[in-house]
């Protein structure tokens, strides 16, 4: 950065097209060519040999341009014809070749052209030619301002169609660098909103985030999460925060929840503290035999239910005859619209000829006894019910 092999030429261009110079031009053209493509092919070269094959910060802080980059390469170029164009040319210079970073860039193309990373390459390149096309527009603004007298050149039309071809590389160059800049924006502040989202809103008692990286990939904006703890209901969980997504700006956005061993096992990856791994099998440890435990007792409810049912059918018959057929079980209802989701327990009957109310609320009585259980809701006659017939029960008998 400090030699700046570069500036040279890219400060030729702009005084050639300045004192309308169109020798000085191609002159600058040609010689800045030259020291692109070999300064490219050197980097390629070294990296090819180099045990470096990895992005590094100094790498990737080159491959994504913006507006604030034309800032700086405009105000070093204005300072870099200033201190040509001055008596004193030591002090600025190396600040220019610093603040405008011709030759990184190119080195990170070069990079990119050896392991075959095209985003390194283009995005690299780009950011050199936008510091290249600012630093000879200032230079040409910087000479017509201090008054350089042209270069007497017959070809009026011909340097007037440079002119024209030089204002619109440099259009271009700002409208494309505006609309990298945007996007860059509108992806920090999405980066930031998702962490804030995920750090406030993914709160659950027996339940932690493990992990989560928020990215933009081809114009989609995506939230991975790692759940570790008591497996949560997948779809209510994805339901509700899809909606709180929307409510906090982040509509649209792609979610992934992992949870479970096999997220857990991924993660693990990254973990090298025999401490950590230890923590974390036993938190997974614990949250499979959470599971298991909530398994059994709910299956020994419906054991328990399903017993008592075979048990209490004939009781019933005696104290309410006009009851033909009673079933008894115990079920999971749930919000369509919300992640609520409740355990019930339900009777239902069937009463051809009715079923007095005051008798409804003794049948509830008796079963709360028999089956210790404090809610009990009860149905009467519900429609489609696929009763038993005398043919099952005949057969029911036999068995």
């Amino acid at each position: 950065m400090l030699i700046s092999p570069l500036m040279g030429p890219i400060i030729g261009i702009g005084l050639g097209i300045a004192i309308e110079d169109i020798v000085l031009v191609k002159r600058g053209l040609k010689n800045i060519s030259a020291a692109v493509l070999g300064s490219i092919l050197a980097s390629a070269f070294y990296f090819m040999i180099s045990p470096q094959y990895e992005g590094a910060s100094q790498l990737l802080a080159r491959t994504s341009p913006s507006i604030y980059d034309v800032f700086v390469a405009l105000f070093g170029g204005a300072a870099g014809i200033l201190s040509i164009a001055s008596k004193d040319k030591g002090q600025v210079m190396p600040g220019v070749a610093i603040a405008t970073s011709l030759m990184p860039p190119l080195c990170t193309a070069g990079y990119g052209l050896a392991t075959l990373q095209w985003h390194f390459f283009f995005g690299a390149l780009y950011l050199f030619l936008t510091n290249m096309i600012f630093i000879f527009f200032a230079t040409w603004i910087g000479v017509k301002l201090m008054g350089f007298k042209n270069f007497q050149y017959q070809n009026e039309k011909r340097a007037q169609k440079m002119r024209i071809v030089a204002f619109s590389i440099v259009t271009a160059t700002i409208l494309i660098s505006v609309y990298l800049t945007i996007n860059m924006i509108k992806t920090n502040v999405f980066l930031d909103k998702a962490d804030k989202f995920v750090k406030r809103e993914m709160v659950f008692p027996n339940t932690q985030v493990l992990s989560h990286t928020q990215k933009v990939e081809n114009g989609k904006r995506i939230i991975d999460v790692t759940l570790i703890g008591d497996p949560l209901a997948k779809d209510s969980l994805q339901i509700a925060m899809l909606k709180k997504l929307d409510s906090v700006g982040l509509g649209g956005t792609i979610l992934n929840i992992k949870q479970g061993f096999s997220s857990a096992r991924n993660d693990l990856k990254t973990i090298d503290n025999s401490d950590q791994f230890y923590r974390l099998m036993q938190a997974e440890i614990e949250a499979r035999q959470n599971t298991i435990d909530s398994l059994r007792r709910t299956l020994r409810s419906n054991a328990e239910m399903w017993e008592e049912s075979v048990h209490v059918a004939p009781e019933v018959k005696v104290l309410f005859p006009e009851i033909k057929d009673i079933a008894m079980t115990t079920m999971v209802a749930a919000r369509t619209d919300t992640a609520v989701a409740d355990t019930i327990n339900m009777i239902f009957v069937n009463a051809p000829r009715g079923f007095a109310a005051a008798n409804r609320q003794k049948l509830i009585n008796y079963i709360q006894v028999r089956t210790k259980k404090k809610e009990i809701h009860l149905t009467v006659n519900p429609t489609d019910f696929p009763w038993p017939t005398d043919n099952e029960k005949k057969n029911n008998g036999a068995n």
